[in-house]
């Protein structure tokens, strides 16, 4: 069961088991200290009224028009990059408080701390206050949280992905716990004194909200799909390869492509994607005589696990990825050794900026949806934030408002010198301009720069051409227009669920098992046994509260 993960505009990979407090509560096997009550432990659901009364009101800021509009989620898209920026924050946020402690995940080597890293001294010095950041590898950051959470020890800013906090049981106890409340600092007009935190959109608000209040900043998606399969694009016609329009075609290239001689194979992960070819929902839909059925009960998810189950047995999958659970897939993909695998869209433009510096004619695409036996596929996805960031709880007024001021200014919108700063780091040092003006990063700028400022603050999302990327944004949004209506309707829409304990736990074993399937430790039909102990684990209960959820908002 993945995220409802977005498209992110960092590199993002399955990572993080995050936190968990209450009495008893248990994440990944490690017990934290935490409330004396059982609240939360069955869930909640907030009702869409009542999330609305204490979202920010949306202000729309556009500092430059776009070359394509966006249409409802999808971002929108410029083909230049601005001659002029305007200074978007004309005062620092700083008002002299202490250095502001933050954590946030990092997937790449790490870029030197405070002190020695002058892309941190030149945004500190904008904002008139020292921002000391601690970047935190990906692909473990879960057990960083679990040991600081466990402890009570939070930093003044932390940022959690979303993919990790449906598997955390009574985290609503934990945000209440740990993190301050922000309803009366962000509700209604109270935004108005940060208006690029008023300027994200008001779907990603909808998530941020625990208990009725709002706790959190999101980090909006760049687009609501969760994955898009990626093709070597460059590598197929040379092969004699075309890219498949059905299973069977994919199946059929998995065979061609993969030449463990030649250190090449066709894939890496794809099953996220093979499931939604095959038509199955994300977690849950509704059954035509009432009531929900959970994916692991569609024949769909069955056959979608038959399907991939036979490409890692037949060895049409990269060993490194078969052998454990998070294969380095990103650089695989770019060395040709494996010629497709998922990601979300948010990795595209990076990685083809980079490898085309190398690799002329490198040339990734996402994959076409299709649909299996004639079948209409079902694309995952919704406008659940990427990251959330959380302010340590029982600070003094003036230091939340400087928090936020910090925040507002990390959101500054594209066409700002905040943007660019932020984004690229200070020009002659960071990064130099191409002959169109666009900020090509120097190797300083790629050794300094690890989204330090970017995932704490939010931003409304953007594509912007590049040189180096001069189709990326007519790519990316036409992929968005041609699939957007294949998207599975979100029957939560609006409305916050705070998971009940028993189903929290279940998610993370579960996909073990599953995952033991799809790699051929275990045979493809202790599927039935693997739905068993889920459903009395836990599945039911979460069928029940997540049934009453619909029912008590009238869908």
């Amino acid at each position: 069961m993945k995220p409802s993960l977005p498209s992110a505009s960092t590199d993002r990979r399955t990572m993080l088991r995050l936190l968990g407090l209450g009495v008893a509560a248990t994440v990944g096997g490690t017990t934290l200290a935490g409330c004396s009550k059982e609240a939360g432990s069955q869930g909640s659901a907030t009702g869409a009224d009542a999330i609305r009364s204490v979202l920010p009101t949306y202000q729309r800021v556009e500092l430059l028009k776009p070359d394509i509009p966006g249409e409802g989620p999808i971002p929108d898209g410029y083909l230049n990059y601005p001659t002029q920026l305007v200074d978007a924050v004309t005062e620092a946020p700083g008002r002299g408080g202490p250095p502001i402690r933050t954590m946030s995940p990092w997937w790449g080597p790490a870029p030197p701390p405070l002190g020695r890293n002058a892309y941190l001294a030149a945004v500190n010095g904008r904002l008139g206050v020292e921002v000391e950041p601690s970047l935190q590898d990906g692909n473990t950051y879960a057990d960083k949280l679990n040991a600081m959470l466990g402890a009570r020890d939070v930093p003044d800013l932390l940022s959690a992905p979303n993919w990790e906090i449906d598997k955390v049981a009574r985290f609503s106890d934990a945000v209440k716990a740990l993190f301050t409340d922000l309803t009366d600092h962000l509700k209604g007009d109270a935004a108005a004194k940060y208006p690029y935190l008023a300027s994200l959109p008001t779907g990603a608000w909808e998530y941020s909200v625990w208990g009725g209040r709002l706790y959190a900043v999101p980090f909006p998606t760049d687009g609501p799909f969760a994955y898009a399969l990626f093709h070597r694009r460059d590598l197929l016609a040379p092969a004699g390869l075309a890219a498949p329009t059905n299973p069977d075609e994919l199946y059929e290239f998995g065979k061609k492509a993969t030449d463990p001689a030649k250190g090449v194979w066709a894939f890496g992960s794809v099953f996220e994607m093979v499931q939604q070819f095959f038509g199955c929902q994300q977690t849950w839909r509704k059954k035509p005589d009432g009531g929900l059925e959970h994916k692991f009960e569609n024949p769909a998810f069955a056959a979608a696990l038959e399907f991939t189950a036979r490409l890692f047995n037949e060895g049409l999958v990269h060993p490194e990825t078969v052998a454990s659970k998070g294969a380095d897939e990103k650089q695989l993909f770019k060395a040709g050794k494996i010629l497709m695998y998922q990601d979300g869209l948010g990795a595209w433009q990076g990685m083809q900026s980079e490898r085309v510096k190398e690799l002329p004619t490198f040339d990734m695409q996402p994959l076409p949806v299709f649909g299996a036996s004639g079948a209409q596929p079902v694309i995952w996805g919704s406008e659940k934030p990427v990251f959330y960031t959380f302010l340590k709880k029982d600070l003094a007024p003036e230091r939340v408002e400087e928090l936020l001021g910090v925040l507002n200014w990390c959101a500054a919108p594209f066409g700002s010198r905040e943007f660019e700063l932020r984004e690229y780091g200070a020009e002659g040092e960071h990064f130099t301009r191409a002959a169109d003006g666009t900020p090509a990063p120097t190797e300083l700028g790629r050794k300094e720069l690890g989204a330090q400022y970017t995932h704490i603050g939010g931003r409304v999302p953007v594509k912007v051409r590049s040189g180096d990327t001069p189709n990326y944004v007519q790519d990316y949004i036409g992929y968005y227009r041609k699939h957007l209506d294949s998207m599975e309707k979100d029957l939560f829409a609006g409305i916050k669920l705070e998971l009940p304990a028993n189903w929290s736990k279940i998610i993370q074993p579960t996909d073990d098992k599953i995952r033991d399937i799809v790699r051929g430790r275990r045979p493809v039909s202790d599927l039935e046994q693997v739905r068993k102990e889920f459903l009395d684990s836990g599945g039911e209960e979460g069928r029940a509260f997540f049934e009453k959820a619909l029912a008590d908002n009238g869908r």
